[in-house]
């Protein structure tokens, strides 16, 4: 029987997305073949702190570190943690937000020369910064909602017609993003917002049916898409936290009731947004889809969620493709593209 390969798992993170990343990094521990891989934890504390995880293929990942012994470079870690991180196969990064999906473990990877999972440093930071991305979305000709940017010291205005969405431009889950009716609900929103990032958009309401798809792969043979999914908020105004994460919150719905073609359109375009994006191995583009079957993209998300019964995983499933085997594709993507990267000249 060949070697099994060596994955470690970096989960928990500063983000305010800490205990969701915990969540989809057990999902994946659990999942993994005990045939085919072995599995250590890297658990990252809220503070940033570094710990390797003691616990059998990953159970106690995300317990804060505690004091001790630490290396100090790149990061605060505890002894060992570092050097176990070299000696693995792959890396899997399942790190939400800031401090983890915006480029910057990415580039420690890099760094370090070690493979890992999804999107590289300028896919990863693109798609993060909800301004950026949106730009490099207009000029690849890929439909997404007007927006206004407020920067640090800009006064706080909004072009468009009420309500409108105003979000932190750095941030995931919908932390900080609020719906504004009215002047006084945007001056109260932006503030909200800026406690979490000192760049702040503000975004056109958009009509229509809130889809989304998964995208699989990396540059050859090109990704390919999901079946899309429409989702459900059961009552809920629009798409926030609760809806995304309360037991019962939101049901997805595989696939959607739209035409065949606009269906297509969908995956066509969440391709689309990937490749324009610099994104490899794994991502899932949110859209809205208007009446008249126009197909907005709304954002891209480069570590989605990942348990289970995630998303992500819910649409892969739908499309023949069962969790364990989405994470077998998954590792093969980043060793892939280490391999292929190595060969280049700097």
């Amino acid at each position: 029987m060949s070697r099994r390969i060596r994955v470690a798992l970096l989960a928990g993170g500063r983000s305010s997305e800490h205990d969701i990343s915990v969540a989809s990094a057990r999902s994946v521990a659990e999942a993994l073949d005990p045939e085919r891989y072995d599995v250590v934890g890297v658990a990252i504390g809220r503070d940033g702190r570094w710990e390797l995880d003691a616990g059998a293929r990953g159970h106690v990942l995300g317990s804060d570190p505690g004091a001790g012994p630490a290396e100090t470079l790149p990061v605060p870690a505890a002894a060992g943690t570092l050097a176990a991180l070299g000696a693995v196969d792959v890396v899997f990064p399942i790190l939400h937000g800031p401090f983890g999906e915006d480029g910057t473990v990415q580039g420690l990877l890099e760094l370090a020369d070690v493979p890992y999972v999804g999107a590289g440093v300028a896919g990863s930071a693109v798609a993060m910064d909800k301004d950026l991305f949106k730009k490099v979305m207009r000029d690849s000709g890929i439909p997404v909602a007007r927006h206004h940017t407020i920067r640090l010291g800009d006064p706080v205005a909004n072009p468009f017609p009420f309500p409108v969405f105003v979000k932190p431009a750095r941030l995931g889950s919908s932390v900080g993003i609020s719906k504004a009716h009215d002047e006084a609900e945007l001056v109260a929103a932006v503030e909200l917002a800026r406690r979490h990032d000192e760049k702040v958009l503000v975004e056109e309401f958009v009509a229509g049916m809130e889809v989304e798809c998964g995208v699989l792969g990396n540059r050859v043979p090109p990704p390919v898409a999901s079946l899309p999914g429409r989702i459900d908020t059961l009552g809920h105004e629009w798409y926030d936290f609760a809806s995304k994460y309360d037991e019962g919150g939101m049901e997805l719905v595989i696939p959607p009731e739209l035409p065949q073609e606009t269906i297509e359109l969908v995956q066509q375009r969440a391709v689309d947004s990937f490749v324009a994006g610099e994104c490899e191995g794994m991502a899932r583009v949110d859209f809205f889809v208007r009446d008249d079957g126009e197909v907005v993209v709304n954002e891209l998300n480069t570590i989605p969620g990942f348990t289970s019964t995630s998303v992500y995983a819910k649409l892969f499933e739908a499309s023949g493709i069962p969790y364990a085997e989405l994470l077998d594709r998954l590792v093969a993507l980043a060793l892939e593209r280490h391999e292929r990267r190595a060969k280049l000249e700097y």
